[in-house]
């Protein structure tokens, strides 16, 4: 299995979590078969919804050797392997390869910054040493930088440099770095109320905090408006748009744990510094989901 060329909705996978607070790799297990049964086209898992940053490197390690035999290379695993650090994400990206992962999400050097050259070499150091196809992360809201057009064209034609996951919530920086999409190089949206305009600009799908919940319908989605059906992918877009909503009431994955437990999914809470959902959120989320028919 490869995760190159990969099209569809892959899933940001959440963490499950023990009350204790140990990883729930029985849940998890769970989660990996619910979403092969029912569509999702690849998994992301230790990124930002899979609560990673609050996690030892063994659990990223342990996390990773778990899902990739779980999955069995029925669809690409993609681990997030992303530090400020770039010394760190190489160390972790070298690891995630050897555990099997088919691929992995970098994300921008958060907090330190960085300059263009910084920026551009914390990307192709990892690029150069690994073996498996790599995604740029573009999430300036969380990280308080973003990848600069131009870092990204020099970028997208490293050859194991597969695409980037667009989260910037910018249409017009999305179609200026859209202009150096090739079939070497993929643009996935990272804002699940945003799939269908960046499917229109060239996009290939969506990392994704819905697919948590709603996978059959995520992949419907994409899948309806790159064979040409886009006004059912519309209106798919259209009709979740107050679920996707409630899942970003609060700070991810907050909202979308919390949606899970509330469906039955028992997947546990979260790592400090996260915490429960505000009452008054919570009670907008479930207004979201009872009118979807989630609970």
């Amino acid at each position: 299995m490869t995760a190159k060329n990969l099209k569809g909705s892959i899933v940001a996978l959440i963490t499950p979590f023990h009350e204790d607070g140990s990883v729930n790799f029985e849940k998890l297990a769970q989660l990996v078969d619910f979403h092969l049964e029912n569509g999702t086209d690849g998994l992301l898992i230790l990124g930002t919804t899979g609560e990673s940053s609050a996690m030892s490197h063994e659990e990223d390690d342990a996390v990773c050797e778990f899902v990739v035999k779980r999955v069995a290379g029925r669809v690409p695993v993609i681990a997030g392997s992303g530090s400020n650090c770039t010394q760190t994400m190489l160390e972790k990206s070298l690891s995630f390869e050897k555990l099997g992962a088919d691929g992995l999400l970098l994300i921008t050097p958060y907090y330190n910054k960085t300059n263009e050259e910084g920026m551009y070499n914390h990307f192709k150091t990892v690029a150069d040493a690994v073996h498996i196809p790599c995604i740029l992360y573009n999430v300036p809201g969380r990280t308080g930088c973003g990848i600069s057009e131009d870092v990204v064209r020099r970028l997208s034609t490293h050859p194991n440099i597969m695409g980037i996951k667009e989260a910037s919530g910018n249409l017009s920086y999305t179609a200026k770095i859209a202009r150096y999409v090739n079939e070497d190089f993929a643009l996935y949206s990272g804002n699940d109320d945003m799939v269908l305009p960046i499917l229109s600009l060239g996009g290939s799908g969506v990392i994704s905090v819905l697919a948590n919940i709603l996978p059959r319908q995520t992949h419907d989605m994409v899948m309806n408006y790159l064979n040409g059906d886009r006004q059912k992918a519309l209106e798919t877009q259209l009709g979740l748009l107050d679920v996707i909503n409630g899942l970003f009431l609060e700070v991810n994955p907050i909202p979308v744990k919390e949606a899970m437990n509330q469906m039955g999914m028992d997947v546990g809470g979260y790592r400090q510094p996260l915490g429960p959902m505000g009452e008054a959120a919570k009670a907008k989320l479930t207004a979201a989901l009872k009118a979807a028919g989630l609970v």
